[in-house]
């Protein structure tokens, strides 16, 4: 993380942390942690498609799958997010 252009916003009703990677950082975050302190940190995804076909995934065959069960799930993409929506396209 880069300091100087990372940023905490705060309001009566909404928090926001804004993160920069330092520059010899690459790649997409896949998830996050949160919390009071060390001991109690809450882990979260960023919305990708990785992560929603993992999260669906799951939801579609909870246990281990067939491989005629793997091959039949649909396909997930993610299109776009903003900040008040998702879009995905299942096929």
């Amino acid at each position: 993380l880069v300091s100087p252009e990372s940023s905490v916003s705060v309001s009566a009703h909404n928090a926001v942390v804004g993160l920069a990677k330092a520059p010899g950082s690459t790649g997409l975050w896949d998830k996050f942690s949160f919390g009071l302190d060390a001991s109690a940190l809450q882990e979260r995804l960023f919305v990708s498609e990785e992560n929603v076909d993992g999260f669906l995934g799951t939801a579609f065959c909870p246990s281990p799958c067939s491989q005629s069960a793997l091959e039949s799930q649909p396909l997930i993409e993610v299109l776009d997010v903003t900040e008040d929506r998702i879009q995905i396209r299942v096929e």
